[in-house]
């Protein structure tokens, strides 16, 4: 099934269930009046809204239209929100780009960081920024959310607790990142608030996609109008989502709606770096890649960050091209206070 939430005027917005085809919803608040009351009591909720998902399809309940733009991301605030670096690929280029070694340990251990989850952004809200300088940057990710996770759980017990499914654009601040990171005290400025899809979707959406540890489809990453990336999201995954559940739950439990993030999409082409999309490559789902890839191949970055008024899409298809989650789509814009 795929579930939403709806701009309502209040923080958590209205939980509603989606058709496949994200065309049209119906309400579910009666049944949990928002996603994270559903995922306090899933044992008992989600056979409700999988049957009032069927009850879509046939289209014997009461439905409305479903537009995107009207969408919070499925959780607009989350109890956590830890993101790793599943992709050791696109760590490996970030160290190359400024001269330094890779710890051996980077390909048996996994990075994560703890993001800020008090308020998401919406999938079609923008990206407001104070200053172009901040270097502001898009990460097309994939995002797991789970159920509750006990401490010290093993990577099946993590598989188990994997409810839903949504992709990420977790806005970075590249100018602010080497300051932030020099003080050893980890990311918090740089990592402003992140936008997830329109909709979340159970694992059985996936099909044959999903092997119970990653997604095996490509992520679509248009910058302004234009085809920027699309890698697949099931290879050069290094440590598929079960592995990062209990890597982060290693110390401490996971509360039910805890999101665990893939970090950034990225591929290798023939053991290398790979190219751009009009090079024949499946490109990048940052800009700070192939900045690090200009760097290593000509001496120095050409591709600016983002600036006001540039938009990012993040998307996955189907093998049918159908649209899973929705689209992320945020166009940068000029921070004013009090706006």
């Amino acid at each position: 099934m795929k579930l939403a939430t709806l701009k309502n005027g209040t923080r958590d917005g209205r939980l509603v269930v989606v058709s496949r085809d994200l065309t049209r919803c119906t309400d579910a608040s009666f049944l949990a009046p928002t996603l994270q009351a559903a995922l306090d009591d899933w044992a008992r909720i989600a056979p409700h809204l999988a049957a009032l998902a069927e009850s879509l399809e046939h289209g014997s309940v009461p439905s409305e239209r479903f537009h995107e733009h009207d969408a919070m991301s499925p959780l607009p605030r989350a109890y956590q929100w830890a993101d790793g670096s599943a992709y050791v690929n696109h760590v490996e280029l970030v160290r190359k780009a400024r001269g330094a070694e890779m710890p051996e340990s980077f390909w048996t251990d996994p990075l994560m960081y703890q993001g800020g989850s008090d308020a998401f952004l919406g999938p079609r809200d923008p990206i407001a920024m104070a200053d172009e300088t901040y270097g502001i940057d898009m990460e097309g990710e994939v995002a797991v959310i789970v159920d509750d996770v006990p401490m010290g759980a093993s990577v099946d017990e993590a598989r188990e607790a994997i409810r839903l499914i949504m992709l990420v654009n977790d806005v970075s601040l590249r100018g602010l990142i080497p300051a932030e990171l020099s003080k050893g005290f980890g990311f918090f400025q740089s990592k402003p608030s992140s936008a997830f899809s329109p909709v979340a979707v159970t694992p059985d959406e996936l099909g044959e996609a999903w092997d119970g540890g990653r997604v095996f489809l490509p992520l679509i990453v248009d910058y302004n109008g234009k085809p920027f990336g699309r890698a697949e999201a099931g290879v050069d995954m290094t440590f598929d989502f079960p592995t990062l559940v209990a890597h982060a739950a290693k110390t401490r439990p996971l509360c039910a709606g805890a999101i665990i993030g893939s970090g950034t999409v990225s591929n290798k082409l023939d053991g290398g770096p790979g190219k751009p999309v009009g090079e024949g490559g499946v490109g990048y789902s940052c800009i700070a890649e192939i900045r690090m890839i200009e760097t290593i191949n000509d001496g120095g970055p050409k591709t600016p960050f983002m600036r006001f008024g540039d938009t990012v899409r993040i998307e996955m298809k189907d093998g049918g091209g159908h649209s899973i989650f929705g689209a992320i789509e945020q166009t940068v814009q000029k921070y004013e206070k009090g706006a």
